[in-house]
């Protein structure tokens, strides 16, 4: 019934797992404790240790509903796919709403609809839910869809039966640790693989409010907004055509005023890099083209009053000349 209401509602995948402590929670805990999440306060402040427990968000829950939906690759503009429109966590929130309004149809419970912005392990709950194995990337993926689709929760105290975690079937493949430019997947201590986000392209071009350090820049390309790449080369998403690049795009990026950033980003996932900090990524991004065309944007924005994006353009123009790597 659940995954036929959810489907009703928009989502591709669904499944439930039980409202109790997350297995994973011991593994994220060590995360953070060696520093792993960078400068991710959200991450490591108080809200750390509610990700124990989905009770801690909604007392007396018994069941989470998680589920996930789909959004195709990167258009080839430097943006990560599930950029493109209407911000996905408004979308989710909406849809995991219209759910909980079915589910009210057979009887009174207490509900919480819960995106990434809330302090819950998803990944590890959805995994529970059966949505899913957590990949050497440390993305969820699906053996039917692959691996581009975005969670959310729905925590409820109906009590509904749990599903099971699918079996682990990255095997020996290390596509994603391989082509990972700036070696973000790295060996875990408590075995396996894990995300060290003070080396990844998404940390870098949507987290980092300041500069990005010189040695891993080159390593980033024509990102502007995330990375898709450890997706691109999965297997597990083969099903799916990759998009040629086209940095004729980011011409028009770094030509917007913030006026235009905010008018054109407002409602969607972009607006959290903030106006300097995307126009700093694309001048790395045009400085990693290696075109002649971008000189003269990029000499544009080296006049900027704001210094972090003066200081990446000048780092771009000394690209171009082969000055910087």
């Amino acid at each position: 019934m659940v995954r036929k209401l959810a489907a009703e509602v928009g989502f591709q995948l669904a499944g439930v797992a039980d409202a109790s402590p997350v297995p994973h929670f011991d593994r994220f805990r060590e995360w953070v404790d060696r520093g792993l999440a960078g400068e991710m306060g959200y991450l490591t402040d108080h809200r750390a240790d509610l990700r124990s427990d989905p009770r801690s968000l909604l007392p007396g829950a018994k069941s989470v509903i998680a589920v996930g939906m789909l959004y195709e690759p990167a258009n080839g503009s430097g943006m990560a796919g599930y950029a493109a429109g209407e911000d996905y966590h408004a979308v989710i929130r909406r849809c995991l709403e219209a759910l909980a309004a079915l589910l009210a149809a057979y009887g009174p419970f207490d509900w919480r609809a819960c995106v990434d912005t809330a302090p819950l392990l998803e990944r590890s709950l959805a995994r529970q839910a059966g949505l899913g194995w957590i990949g050497k990337n440390t993305c969820l993926i699906n053996q039917q869809t692959g691996s581009f689709f975005l969670l959310g929760e729905l925590l409820t105290t109906l009590e509904i039966t749990p599903d099971s975690p699918p079996p682990d079937r990255c095997g020996t493949c290390t596509r994603c640790i391989d082509a990972c430019p700036t070696a973000a997947i790295v060996p875990s201590p408590q075995g396996g693989f894990e995300l060290d986000a003070r080396r990844c392209i998404s940390y870098f071009t949507i987290e980092l409010r300041g500069e990005i350090p010189v040695e891993h820049r080159t390593g980033i390309g024509t990102n502007v907004f995330g990375c898709d790449i450890c997706q691109d080369v999965c297997p597990w998403n083969r099903r799916l055509a990759q998009p040629e690049p086209n940095p004729a795009a980011l011409e028009e990026l770094a030509a917007l005023s913030q006026g235009e950033f905010r008018s054109r980003y407002r409602h969607t996932a972009v607006s959290r890099a903030k106006y300097g900090a995307f126009l700093r990524n694309v001048a790395i991004a045009m400085g990693n083209s290696g075109l002649e065309m971008f000189r003269e944007p990029l000499e544009r924005l080296g006049k900027s009053d704001d210094p972090l994006v003066a200081e990446h353009a000048a780092w771009g123009l000394g690209r171009l000349d082969g000055l910087t790597r």
